[in-house]
């Protein structure tokens, strides 16, 4: 009988948490150095203005960013199995997440005794989005999965504006450059082919939904080069390898503001996501005060200077402001910006907990075929 992700949470998290109740436990703070892990970019360049300049003149601690996000669930259980995990914070998704915590990789956390409150007292339950407190993770960020096209590959008159599009080979043509995994893809797939956005998953978890997923894939197949790094994207958009791709917005939106690149973003059935923070195990003591300072309200909402990601905190929302470098608004390029969010589908963090291993198996036999 197949356990499920939620309920290995459950028991993992109900044996760990009074060990680490007991880490909380305030303690003053002296120098140090910490090794935090993420996506690296302008993403990572976002938290490190936000977060690690202002933290590291408040305390003087040195903070060493390491880029190692995308195989952050690989290297912490790597870390662990050698019995030596250096990393100190790490940045992860939420389904990722959810493994790492009912793998024991990752510490339980108690977020209102280790968040800080808003600025009116809301404690951090209350405070936060929906979604964004997991038994083990705490989510800084709203991004979105987003396909974004080079302007100048179109006529003027007939830009591209769906998710059907991109599937639309005839009247859009050329190459299409998309994530080499099967999240997002998927669910891609069976929207432009009709398939309601409420009833995604549910017909994800049938045979006949993911052959009709691959069905729809397979008439793109030949146009594709698949992705792997999040720079990749806005790369290939630029030297018109390809006339979409797939990517994480805020990577167009640097690439559009700083860099004038001619993309648009494709809002139409963005999927968008939690993005945040895990604690490998036994290093809250060391890391607590960074995280509870990373997460308050003024740091998110000063996050959004820097990328057009939404702060998973609603005290955070009202101060997002405009761009440092350029000066314009970021409310418009956030995915949380009421007309970009009209068609957009959550990413269901549990499904992809429990699916994501057997479908990244199928979904490299069909790109072995």
């Amino acid at each position: 009988m197949k356990i499920s992700i939620k309920t290995r949470i459950a028991k993992t998290s109900v044996a760990a948490l009074g060990i680490s109740a007991l880490a909380v436990a305030v303690s003053a703070h002296a120098q140090q150095t910490l090794n935090i892990v993420s996506w690296g970019g302008a993403y990572s360049m976002s938290q490190h203005e936000a977060y690690d300049k202002p933290w590291m003149e408040k305390t003087g601690d040195e903070i060493v960013n390491i880029d190692r996000s995308g195989n952050a669930l690989a290297g912490l259980r790597a870390q662990s199995q050698a019995g030596n995990v250096t990393w100190d914070l790490v940045d992860m998704l939420p389904a990722d997440a959810m493994i790492a915590c009912a793998e024991g990789l990752i510490e339980p956390l108690d977020h209102d005794e280790l968040l800080a409150d808003a600025p009116d007292g809301t404690p951090p339950s209350e405070d936060f989005v929906d979604g964004a407190l997991g038994d083990c993770f705490v989510a800084s960020i709203v991004y979105s999965n987003i396909v974004a096209f080079n302007s100048e590959m179109f006529p003027e008159d007939d830009q591209p504006s769906t998710i059907e599009d991109v599937f639309d080979l005839e009247n859009y043509p050329g190459k299409r450059a998309l994530l080499r995994k099967p999240i997002n893809n998927m669910e891609w797939a069976l929207i432009a082919d009709g398939v309601d956005r409420d009833e995604v998953y549910a017909m994800l978890e049938t045979e006949e939904g993911v052959q009709r997923a691959f069905a729809k894939l397979d008439t793109i197949k030949d146009e594709v080069i698949w992705w792997e790094e999040g720079a990749q994207p806005p790369q290939l958009l630029a030297d018109q390898e390809v006339a979409f791709a797939s990517a994480y917005n805020g990577r167009i939106f640097n690439a559009m503001v700083t860099e004038d690149q001619p993309f648009e973003i494709i809002w139409d059935a963005q999927v968008f996501e939690l993005d945040g923070w895990v604690v490998p195990t036994g290093k809250l003591d060391k890391v607590k005060d960074y995280l509870r300072f990373a997460t308050d309200t003024q740091r998110l909402a000063d996050q959004a200077q820097y990328i057009s990601y939404g702060p998973a905190r609603q005290s955070s929302s009202e101060l997002v402001s405009t761009h440092a470098e350029t000066g314009i608004e970021m409310m418009p390029h956030m995915p949380t910006y009421e007309p970009n969010f009209a068609t957009a589908l959550q990413k269901d963090d549990l499904f992809w907990a429990d699916y994501n291993d057997e479908l990244t198996q199928r979904f490299n036999a069909w790109l072995s075929q």
